[in-house]
């Protein structure tokens, strides 16, 4: 790989961009706030008109010897989730990331970051909302413990930090491509929908249809970013121009959270 000075490469706009390329790029500016604004209606007009549901967040402490039969009276509720305000959370962060984008102070930052071929501020927000998504997700069909939620929320972290550092260690005009972080952010990645698949196998029947519909449906979507991620370094077909990538994170970043966030609502939060 080749060594790469992190605190200059993203201090200035390339000079070799072409015209067509700027004007791509300054479509991107109402795409942004359109997005934005998008979002941040969806979780109004939901937050207005939500219930106050909320799932249990629990914690088990033995405190016994190893091999002696489990207390179930250790069993506590450490605090309740309310679901609709975690849901606007998730939707409003990303209606704040596309403002702050077009915002007179983030848009030249915005362009700098296309230019050399990554947007740390997808990845900043990505860390927060997705991983908020998960948890929920995990929550549905029964995973409660607080450590579950916290070590799930932790591998998510984790792979959103993968997809950054793919897109920092791989700049426009490498002569390879450093593929060892996308392949670590898969692993990790992967790995809190394995524990939710046995939860949804384990519980069965009682588990809701619903549940189940944003269990696939999200599934899918969280693949397609990691899809679009080999598309853009594979460079194949339109993605080898990284701002097709950029949209499509940015269309991909609606359904998915629209997907879930409608999908609660409808079957737990409306009243």
């Amino acid at each position: 790989m080749e060594t790469l000075d992190f605190s200059t490469r993203f201090a200035s706009t390339p000079a070799d961009h072409s015209e067509e390329w700027r004007r791509k790029v300054a479509r991107l500016r109402p795409f942004n706030l359109v997005m934005g604004l998008v979002h941040g209606l969806s979780a109004t007009v939901m937050l207005a008109l939500s219930t106050g549901f909320s799932l249990d967040v629990t914690t088990f402490f033995q405190n016994a010897q190893p091999g002696l039969a489990l207390d179930p009276s250790r069993l506590d509720v450490a605090f309740g989730l309310p679901l609709a305000v975690v849901t606007v959370s998730f939707l409003y962060l990303s209606a704040i990331a596309h403002l702050v984008i077009v915002s007179p102070w983030g848009w030249p930052r915005y362009q700098r970051e296309l230019a050399n071929g990554a947007n740390r501020f997808r990845w900043v927000e990505y860390s927060v909302s997705s991983t908020l998504m998960i948890v929920i997700i995990a929550m549905l069909p029964g995973i409660q413990d607080l450590a579950a939620l916290l070590a799930i929320a932790g591998l998510n972290v984790s792979m959103i930090l993968f997809g950054w550092l793919m897109e920092v260690a791989n700049p426009p005009g490498r002569r390879t491509t450093w593929w060892t972080p996308f392949t670590m952010g898969s692993v990790a990645g992967a790995l809190p929908w394995v524990v939710i698949t046995v939860y949804l196998v384990g519980s069965g029947s009682s588990v809701p249809n619903f549940v189940y519909g944003i269990f696939v449906s999200l599934f899918v979507f969280f693949n397609c970013f990691a899809v679009n991620q080999w598309l853009q370094y594979r460079g194949r077909g339109r993605w080898a121009d990284y701002l097709v990538g950029e949209r499509v994170y940015i269309w991909l970043s609606l359904i998915a959270k629209s997907l879930l966030a409608w999908q609660l609502f409808a079957n737990t939060l409306v009243g």
